[in-house]
């Protein structure tokens, strides 16, 4: 099956940290990164979507988190 996810976060070195970790653990960058500007927080966030290809079927139920 394949399976999505879109994270989110700030731009900092822990969304890097968080990303090179999923690509460590099998997921594939999808397309390019987005950034926008929170003006309440006053920072950038990013965004940037990942797929996976996973044994399996897929269902609602299934955590993403732990794939």
């Amino acid at each position: 099956m394949n399976l999505y996810r879109y994270l989110t976060g700030p731009d900092d070195a822990s969304f890097c940290h968080r990303i090179t970790e999923l690509l460590n653990r099998g997921w594939q960058l999808y397309g390019s990164p987005t950034l926008t500007y929170d003006p309440e927080t006053k920072r950038v966030v990013c965004g940037q979507a990942i797929t996976k290809v996973a044994d399996g079927q897929y269902s609602p139920q299934l955590d993403l988190s732990k794939q």
